[in-house]
């Protein structure tokens, strides 16, 4: 398995750690939960770079990345749901792409057709990413913010949730728009299904 594979294995083992620290209670362990998710991105920054550069692009990293990816985010996003930060219908319409994107990308295995990240995919992961982000960052500030920054007031945190919650709203538009562009591009993959 070459370094670009290792890294995107690499990214599910983070992925596993910044959900045990998200759950736990305390300041810490939210701030580790950060710097987890951080490395947990880095390896998906680094991975596709590796691969190209080294010309290592391999079936399994196509198809394993952005496995990896939905792994990570439906984690986080799941979790954000349990700790009542995000409407659940935003993550049942991500989940929804997530399941029709991979069963696009299982019957396209089944022709020997490997259907790789598109554009609008990684810009949708973009956007997941930093909504992410700055949800963990309100997780930090909501921890120790009362405490430690005078800012920090019933008024100030409603409005950081409002934001969160435009931003999700933005990341589903983003999700349901690459997940239709893949079905546009990839039309050969289903409408031949339909012919036999």
């Amino acid at each position: 398995m070459n370094v670009p594979n290792q890294l995107t294995v690499l990214r599910i083992i983070f992925t596993v750690c910044f959900v045990i620290f998200l759950l736990s209670a305390g300041l810490t362990a939210k701030i580790f939960a950060f710097f987890a998710f951080g490395l947990a991105s880095l390896t998906d920054i680094l991975d596709g770079y590796l691969a190209k550069r080294n010309n290592q692009v391999t079936d399994f990293g196509k198809l394993m990345d952005p496995i990896a990816d939905k792994i990570l985010v439906l984690s986080s996003f799941i979790s954000f749901v349990g700790l009542d930060l995000i409407p659940a219908w935003t993550v049942v319409v991500i989940i929804i792409r997530e399941i029709a994107v991979t069963a696009l990308r299982g019957l396209a295995l089944t022709k020997k057709k490997v259907i790789s990240a598109s554009g609008s995919g990684k810009q949708k992961t973009v956007s997941q990413i930093f909504v992410i982000f700055v949800i963990l960052i309100y997780l930090i500030l909501n921890e120790g913010g009362i405490k430690m920054f005078s800012f920090w007031t019933d008024r100030f945190n409603g409005m950081y949730k409002d934001v969160i919650f435009t931003l999700m709203c933005i990341t589903v538009v983003f999700t349901l728009i690459s997940g239709v562009s893949y079905f546009i591009k990839n039309k050969e993959v289903y409408s031949n299904e339909k012919t036999h």
